[in-house]
Formats: C-alpha cells, sequence, structure tokens
C-alpha cells in the first residue's frame, strides 16, 4: 500500500510539478458544492486529473488506456475534467500556462514528427487492384 502511495505521488510529481502547480492552480474553477443528500463519489482531485491529461497529451496513448493507478483516477475521468474545463473556458488560458512552463523549463520537446509515420512510398505500399469501383454518381454505360 505504502509503495502504491509512493509511487502515485512520484508519477504526479514527475509530471506536474510543485511549481508548475502552484502556478497553474488558481486558473482552476472552484470545485462544485457536494450534495448534502447522497452526495456521490468523492470528486478527483483536480491535481491528479491534470497530470493524467499531461500524461495522456505527452504519451499520445487513448483515454481509456490511461492506468487508474499510475495518476490516480481514470483515463474517462481526466477526459472529462477536460471537456469541463474546456466548457468553462478555462483550458485555453490553463494550456498556454502550461505550455510556458515547460518552455521555460526546457522540458517541452517541439520536434514536428515525433510518435508520427511517415508515409510509405508508392512502390512498398503493395499492389494495387487493377478494377476500381466508380465514385461516380451515374456509373456510365458499359461500352463491351
Amino acid at each position: 500500500m505504502l509503495a502504491a502511495v509512493l509511487r502515485l505521488w512520484w508519477v504526479t510529481e514527475e509530471l506536474l510539478p510543485d511549481g508548475m502547480w502552484e502556478r497553474v492552480a488558481p486558473l482552476l474553477p472552484a470545485p462544485k458544492p457536494r450534495r448534502h443528500w447522497h452526495p456521490g463519489r468523492l470528486p478527483v482531485d483536480d491535481r491528479a486529473a491534470l497530470a493524467g491529461i499531461v500524461f495522456v497529451l505527452r504519451t499520445g496513448i487513448a483515454w481509456n488506456q490511461l492506468p487508474a493507478g499510475l495518476v490516480g483516477c481514470s483515463g474517462i475521468t481526466c477526459w472529462r475534467r477536460l471537456r469541463d474545463w474546456t466548457e468553462a473556458g478555462v483550458w485555453p488560458a490553463l494550456h498556454e500556462a502550461l505550455l510556458a512552463e515547460l518552455r521555460a523549463g526546457d522540458v517541452l520537446e517541439l520536434d514536428p514528427l515525433r510518435g508520427r509515420r511517415l508515409p510509405r512510398p508508392s512502390a512498398q505500399r503493395g499492389p494495387t487492384s487493377a478494377r476500381r469501383r466508380s465514385t461516380e454518381a451515374v456509373p456510365a454505360p458499359s461500352t463491351t
């Protein structure tokens, strides 16, 4: 149990250091008040959700593939929090603040080809079919 907590803390600290979190936290909206009757689950910490968002954006994995034990919440929770922040108009300012921090810390990798596949030359694509379907709305009459 202690090892899991320490790993969670380390990953969150690695993705979102304290200094960055202190500058970004004031930009986040105040949490919604919980209902008195049937309050439901406790909301996920904003820092954990933001760490999950940063992890997904850095690695390029799908939201549902984010390991919940890695940052403390599921990828879908991170996606919902990103959606809520975007709808509230908070994400653009938050995104700019994160980018400024990453650029200042020389952490941001600006290689445009990182993680992208280059198209293969046509000779390596494999055989093409001699017969292709027509893309016209009304096919031309047969000449044979």
